[in-house]
């Protein structure tokens, strides 16, 4: 059988990935509201009532917005380490408390630990997954340990490497190997020096070694992990205010065109809708 990739959305607002194989249906981020996530999936004739589980990179909202409702109403098993565990629980309890955020669906967001099933990892450590074996590795970005994920399965591997402010070697190691990547390209740097309608300190938290890639930086890193084995590449967390798809696929296409990967196929991500399924 096909190992089948969807991202189901993917921006500043929210993101989420579903993997399909012969044994598993796995949710790569929870970013979206439970409500959305269903919707999104049906869009492609899946239900979460039939997931096998869900990974978290890192705490952030736009990754872990729909965690609670969806993981506990289904009994749903929740892969992340340690640190991020408990930065999730903080969030849930301190300001998704007392159902003041609506993406809970009912759920008042006290007393979380113990009403999901959490299965701790160690950065840098894989795991069997049914028939997907996870591989996890640090990336850096503002968060207590966030992590990147590269999916083996039926021969096939699939990686993820969002939300981080710079290429570190070792994220070029792990993903060097991919068949499809889910690459960040966050922002034009000049969209974002110019943008009004944020302060200079959220400039540089993103700009930051430990902020998000730019448009230039995504495509770097293409240059760098490129092989004969990558077929598909798509570009993810687009900021909406800083960025347009347009000037992403433009920064990147051309240098696979320098380059001569001619055989990669790029695709750009939606926050608002799925994109298409990609079977490998």
């Amino acid at each position: 059988m096909a190992v089948r990739l969807t991202i189901l959305g993917s921006g500043s607002s929210g993101n989420c990935a579903y993997v399909e194989t012969e044994d598993a249906r796995i949710l790569v981020d929870a970013g979206f509201s439970a409500r959305q996530i269903r919707q999104r999936l049906a869009t492609i004739g899946r239900t979460p009532e039939n997931l096998t589980g869900i990974l978290i990179t890192h705490e952030h909202a736009d990754h872990i917005c729909g965690l609670l409702a969806l993981a506990q109403k289904l009994k749903l098993p929740v892969y992340c380490n340690r640190a991020t565990q408990e930065a999730t629980l903080w969030t849930f309890k301190t300001k998704w408390s007392n159902n003041k955020n609506p993406s809970l669906d009912g759920l008042d967001g006290s007393d979380v630990k113990g009403r999901l099933d959490w299965r701790l990892f160690q950065t840098g450590d894989s795991f069997e997954l049914n028939d997907v074996v996870v591989e996890t590795f640090s990336i850096p970005h503002d968060a207590q340990d966030p992590v990147g994920f590269l999916l083996r399965a039926n021969g096939t591997k699939i990686g993820f490497a969002t939300d981080l402010g710079h290429v570190t070697k070792l994220v070029i190691d792990r993903i060097r190997t991919a068949n499809a990547l889910v690459l960040e390209a966050n922002h034009d740097v000049k969209m974002l020096q110019e943008c009004t309608r944020r302060p200079w300190s959220l400039k540089q938290r993103i700009l930051g070694r430990h902020g998000h890639l730019s448009n230039e930086a995504a495509a770097d890193a293409v240059e760098e992990i490129m092989s004969a084995d990558l077929r598909s590449l798509y570009l993810g967390h687009l900021s909406r205010e800083c960025n347009k798809p347009e000037l992403a696929h433009r920064v990147v296409n051309e240098r696979l065109q320098k380059i001569g990967a001619t055989h990669v196929a790029l695709a750009l991500t939606s926050q608002d809708v799925p994109s298409p399924t990609l079977s490998l």
